[in-house]
C-alpha cells in the first residue's frame, strides 16, 4: 500500500503541484484582467427613447396605418363625429384600448441595444419591409393632414426578463437598416379583427333560462330549464316517440350567444334577415336578445336586438342596442351552425319499423 505521506516528502512532486496551482491561478487572473479591459474599452450604450418627443405629439395622431404580408393594410382613423373607427369596416368603432396602448407604447419605447445594420440580415429578425414581401410589420402614425408623425417596422419579440410584462421588440425605422432591440409594453396587432370594438354583449351561460329557435327551412322549437342550477336544457314539447341524441345535446344551441365574438362587420341592410333564421335568448334576470341569422356563401351573419323583460335588464339592453344597432356581425362558422341548428339534429335518428 502506498505511503500517503510519500507525496509530501517527494520534493519533485510537491514542486509540480505548487507550479500547477500557481498556473491555474494565473489563468484565472488573466481571464479576469481581459474581462476588465474589455469592459473599459467597450462602447457604453445609454438607453434612450426610440421616438424622442412622441409623447408630446401623440395627441396629434389622427390615423394609424399598419401593413403586413399576412393581413395587408389596416387603417384606424379618428373622426370627430364618431371617434376612432375602421374605415375598411364601414367606419365600425375601433377598440380604443388598442389605440391607446399603441400610442402609449410607441411613445414610451426605449432602446436597449443596437442590433444588426446589414440589410441582408434583417429578415432573420423579421424586419424586412412588408411592401417588398418581407415579414416585418409597418406601423405609421399620421396627423389629420396625412403627415407622418412617427413610423417603424417591427419584427420578432425577445424575452428581456421583465416581471412587469414588457417585451423586447426588434424594430427599425423604414428609412434605415439599423435595427434595435427596444423595450415595449405593448405589441400592436396587424390583424384587423383585433382592432374592432368587441364589447357588444356578454352573457354568461348560467343566466340563460330559455332559447326559442327558428331555423330556416325547419320547425321551430323551444329549449328551457327551470332554474340556473339545472345542468342541461330540455326540449319543450318533445316530438312524439323521439328522444334526445344525448342529454346535453340542446346545451350548445341554448348557449349560442355565450362568448359572442365576430370576425367582420357590415351594415345590417346588406342582408335579408326576413328570410333567415332566428334565435331568441331569454335570461332569468329579464334580458331578451333576438339574433337574426343568415348564411351568405360560407359566411354566417347575425343581427342583434335586445329587450328588457324586467326593469333590472334595461341598462344592459340599452347598451347592447347602442353597440349593435345597424350592424351585422360575421360569426365563426361553428357559432353560425349553432344558431341554425335544426330540431332533428338534436334527436336520435328515427327507428325504422320492421316489416312483418
Amino acid at each position: 500500500m502506498a505511503d500517503p505521506n510519500a507525496f509530501l516528502h517527494d520534493p519533485r512532486r510537491r514542486n509540480l503541484a505548487i507550479m500547477a496551482g500557481v498556473a491555474a491561478i494565473m489563468v484565472v487572473l488573466a481571464v479576469l484582467a481581459l474581462m476588465h479591459e474589455a469592459s473599459l474599452v467597450a462602447p457604453k450604450y445609454t438607453p434612450r427613447a426610440f421616438f424622442p418627443g412622441l409623447a408630446h405629439r401623440s395627441h396629434l395622431v389622427a390615423r394609424i396605418h399598419i401593413e403586413s404580408k399576412k393581413y395587408g393594410t389596416v387603417d384606424i382613423a379618428f373622426k370627430p363625429s364618431a371617434g376612432w373607427v375602421l374605415p375598411s369596416q364601414h367606419d365600425y368603432p375601433a377598440d380604443y384600448t388598442a389605440v391607446r396602448k399603441t400610442l402609449v407604447s410607441m411613445a414610451g419605447m426605449e432602446t436597449i441595444a443596437p442590433q444588426t445594420a446589414r440589410a441582408d440580415w434583417l429578415h432573420y429578425l423579421h424586419l424586412d419591409s412588408p411592401d417588398k414581401g418581407g415579414d416585418g410589420t409597418k406601423v405609421v402614425l399620421l396627423n389629420e393632414k396625412n403627415e407622418v408623425i412617427a413610423q417603424m417596422i417591427f419584427g420578432k419579440t425577445h424575452d428581456i426578463g421583465e416581471p412587469g410584462g414588457a417585451a423586447g421588440l426588434f424594430v427599425r425605422k423604414p428609412d434605415s437598416d439599423q435595427s434595435w432591440l427596444v423595450r415595449s409594453v405593448f405589441v400592436p396587432s396587424a390583424d384587423p379583427r383585433d382592432w374592432m370594438n368587441k364589447d357588444v354583449m356578454s352573457i354568461d351561460q348560467a343566466r340563460i333560462q330559455e332559447a326559442d329557435v327558428s331555423p330556416p327551412g325547419g320547425p321551430s322549437y323551444v329549449l328551457r330549464r327551470d332554474k340556473p342550477s339545472d345542468a342541461d336544457f330540455s326540449i319543450v314539447q318533445m316530438p312524439k316517440g323521439r328522444e334526445l341524441s344525448y342529454p346535453s345535446a340542446p346545451d350548445g344551441v341554448a348557449a349560442a350567444l355565450v362568448g359572442f365574438t365576430f370576425d367582420s362587420v357590415a351594415p345590417a341592410g346588406n342582408f335579408d334577415f326576413a328570410h333567415g333564421g332566428e334565435l331568441v335568448t331569454k335570461t332569468f334576470d329579464g334580458l331578451q336578445v333576438s339574433a337574426g341569422i343568415v348564411k351568405k356563401g360560407d359566411q354566417y351573419w347575425v343581427r342583434l336586438t335586445a329587450t328588457a323583460l324586467k326593469p333590472a335588464a334595461k341598462d344592459e339592453a340599452r347598451k347592447i342596442n347602442k353597440a349593435a344597432d345597424g350592424w351585422a356581425f360575421q360569426v365563426p362558422a361553428y357559432k353560425g351552425s349553432q344558431f341554425m341548428s335544426s330540431l332533428e339534429s338534436l334527436l336520435k335518428p328515427r327507428t325504422k319499423k320492421k316489416r312483418g
